[in-house]
């Protein structure tokens, strides 16, 4: 009778998690930050023969230092986190939204077109209510373009939102020739510098916010998050979007309109990129460029699935990837190392953050299979 040779079992093998606590999820991913922070203060270190926390004492005063320091912290969140619930939406659902870029741009041209040929004629609230009207249609229409060849044609979304990225910068630099401040400069300058007409204030109640502040765009985007919450939680579209990202099979058979769910949540999402190509002209800037977005379109798909897509927590994930890129550049800048410096050390980590979620949904199994243990 032959032997049977018995196989060998692998030192490590990787199942799925059922599920996770939340005291563990949280754990993991605050074992990834420290992970990651450790990684930066070796490098930093080796880069600058410097003290770790001489470097991160810098880090925390580059991004809430001063008052000034603290509120452009909140702006640049602000900004983060309302792309991020612009595309959630539509990531919900499963259409893969990569053109957030674009859709910020058109709206950032719509508002910076009627700050300049309107600025001087329009009373401000007619004004800023013509500036936000055009700019969620600018990004509304964007926003459809791919949704409708998607819904009735099934293409690929990820490339044609991403192809019209495109689009948007070559729009953005055709404009910023047309409208360009001095001859052959390529650039338009700041729009209305010397009346501020279009310009979301910066001194809303300096009693109580100071005399510099972004409370305005703070209130706007929080509000917003609100919104977004019940849409997505509590609505009859929020369902809808829901089943259709599980399964379009399944929605067609419970009654759903897929098409019209599409092509209404593209709308919504093109929309809200648009508003935030007017936060950021209008209430940040005051100008446009091929470089408004900065591809913060692609930073919140980050956020937005991390959070999964849970509007409340995209606050702090947003606020702690800002608050890590502001602090870094201080961290370049005062340890005298070049602008990569700051976007390697941000690099560094969202790899670890990302690489944390792997560990969330999977657990690794050491040895021979325990009894009880899911092969």
């Amino acid at each position: 009778m032959a032997a049977i040779t018995k196989q060998k079992e692998p030192f490590v093998r990787i199942a799925k998690r059922d599920t996770i606590p939340l005291w563990k999820s949280i754990l993991i991913r605050l074992a990834a930050i420290l992970l990651s922070l450790l990684v930066c203060a070796v490098l930093i270190y080796l880069i600058t023969n410097s003290n770790p926390l001489q470097v991160y004492r810098s880090l925390v005063d580059g991004a809430v230092g001063t008052g000034r320091r603290t509120w452009n912290t909140l702006r640049d969140t602000m900004i983060l986190l309302a792309i991020a619930l612009a595309i959630t939406p539509a990531f919900k659902m499963r259409f893969w939204n990569i053109g957030a870029e674009g859709q910020i741009l058109v709206g950032g041209i719509a508002t910076a077109a009627v700050m300049r040929y309107c600025g001087d004629t329009l009373p401000t609230f007619v004004l800023f209510l013509l500036i936000i009207l055009v700019s969620l249609l600018a990004g509304t229409i964007w926003g459809l373009i791919p949704a409708f060849f998607k819904a009735h044609w099934n293409t690929n979304e990820t490339l044609f939102t991403l192809m019209m990225n495109y689009i948007a910068i070559q729009l953005t630099s055709f404009f910023s020739i047309i409208w360009e401040a001095k001859k052959g400069s390529g650039t338009i300058g700041t729009i209305n510098q010397k009346t501020q007409a279009g310009w979301i204030s910066t001194t809303f109640l300096p009693q109580v916010f100071g005399k510099f502040n972004y409370s305005l765009n703070v209130i706007i985007v929080l509000t917003l998050t609100v919104l977004m919450f019940i849409y997505l939680k509590y609505t009859k579209h929020g369902y809808e979007i829901a089943v259709v990202g599980q399964s379009e099979n399944t929605a067609r058979y419970a009654g759903i309109h897929v098409k019209k769910v599409i092509l209404r949540t593209m709308a919504l999402s093109g929309a809200l990129c648009g508003f935030t190509g007017f936060l950021l002209v209008s209430g940040s800037s005051h100008t446009i460029s091929t470089s408004t977005a900065g591809g913060r379109g692609f930073t919140a798909i980050i956020v937005s699935w991390l959070a999964k897509f849970n509007p409340f927590l995209m606050i702090l994930i947003s606020f702690f990837l800002v608050f890590m890129g502001n602090g870094a550049t201080q961290i370049a800048s005062e340890f005298q190392l070049n602008e990569s410096a700051s976007e390697v050390i941000t690099g560094i980590i969202l790899f670890f953050i990302l690489g944390s979620e792997f560990f969330v949904n999977y657990r690794p199994i050491f040895g021979r299979n325990r009894k009880g243990e899911p092969s």
